[in-house]
């Protein structure tokens, strides 16, 4: 932020708190300062939108925000931020130091409810337009404090709109859809940015209106159409360590509240013995997890569950999983930032499980 906006910004705040109109004090000293300037190519404009988005908005991250066709935004270091549009990186020079962002991430904080300090020093919550914000500061960071913006569209996306885009074909979208009114339990697996979350809301979506889904996340992430839908998130403990709610709480919660669909937004840790355990009662429940393959998904989903402590044996979680999982779906995405489903596997109980593809 230069002098000059940092200036007209304290000034329409001092206005504000006197009891003026917050944006009509705006309007007023930005008027003011360019009658009273020598500089006759200053642009009224920009500074008025400048001032705006300092004490309004989110200062220079605001018109990456505004961007709709930006999916991410991250800053590693002032000086410069960083941004992916259709799976594309971007690194853009912008002026702003340490302090302004640091103001702004705490600005962040406060309208998501968490904290962020030498005893908590990474955050994962939701901004109130419905973005993730996770934040990492020194001195686990090695000099400055590294920011991630994850944004999500506000519509929705149906399987036919993922048809339209290539990231599923017809043949594939029917018989996912099929299986889920079958009451198949599906694992949604691939990495970063494959297009998980984004399939699973359309999946969702897809379902009967008469479904209750009960959902639970790390932070608010998914998107449902339908009516009858619950979606939860976790916790963190307060500075004293209380009042946690993790995953687990969550999945175990879920299954007290009549759900006819469970979802997990992300499985990651002991919470997949919980979600396997409810699948197994008879509760269908869709997933997904971060994996390279199918293979690894697979893998994966077999070695979660030992997080959860106790005497859980191998033999019994293949017996678990066999019983329980019956469809591996696995996202991709192309170096052109492109998403699709590269393949479709059922899990075929056993000792080993093993997949076998039934679509590519």
């Amino acid at each position: 932020m230069s002098s000059e906006v940092s200036t007209l910004s304290r000034l329409a705040r001092n206005r504000a708190l006197n009891g003026a109109p917050l944006v009509s004090s705006i309007l007023d000293v930005v008027d003011e300062h360019v009658e009273n300037s020598h500089n006759r190519e200053l642009n009224e404009e920009k500074l008025l939108t400048e001032v705006k988005q300092s004490l309004t908005g989110f200062a220079f991250l605001q018109p990456f925000l505004d961007d709709e066709s930006i999916e991410e935004i991250w800053i590693n270091q002032p000086g410069e931020i960083c941004f992916a549009r259709q799976g594309v990186h971007f690194r853009e020079e912008l002026a702003f130091t340490r302090e302004e962002l640091q103001t702004q991430l705490e600005r962040m904080i406060r309208e998501s409810g968490r904290r962020l300090d030498r005893s908590s020093p990474f955050i994962d919550a939701q901004l109130g337009v419905g973005y993730r914000l996770h934040a990492v500061i020194p001195d686990v960071t090695r000099n400055h404090l590294s920011l991630n913006i994850r944004k999500f569209t506000k519509d929705v996306l149906t399987m036919p709109n993922l048809q339209e885009r290539g990231v599923v074909t017809v043949e594939q979208a029917n018989f996912l859809i099929q299986h889920l009114k079958n009451g198949s339990n599906v694992l949604i697996s691939g990495a970063t940015q494959a297009g998980k979350t984004t399939l699973l809301s359309a999946l969702l979506s897809s379902l009967a209106p008469i479904e209750r889904v009960i959902s639970v996340e790390d932070t608010f992430e998914l998107r449902c159409l339908l009516p009858d839908w619950v979606a939860m998130q976790t916790r963190p403990p307060t500075t004293d360590g209380k009042f946690e709610v993790d995953l687990r709480r969550l999945v175990r919660e879920s299954l007290r509240m009549r759900p006819t669909r469970l979802v997990v937004g992300e499985v990651r840790g002991a919470e997949a013995l919980d979600m396997l355990i409810a699948m197994n009662s008879g509760i269908p429940a869709m997933c997904t997890i971060h994996a390279n393959s199918a293979d690894e998904a697979l893998t994966k989903i077999k070695t979660l569950p030992l997080l959860a402590g106790g005497n859980i044996s191998s033999r019994f979680l293949e017996s678990l999983i066999g019983g329980s999982l019956e469809l591996l779906v696995h996202c991709e995405r192309a170096t052109d930032g492109t998403r699709r489903i590269s393949s479709v596997k059922r899990i075929v109980p056993g000792d080993p499980l093993t997949l076998e593809e039934v679509l590519f």
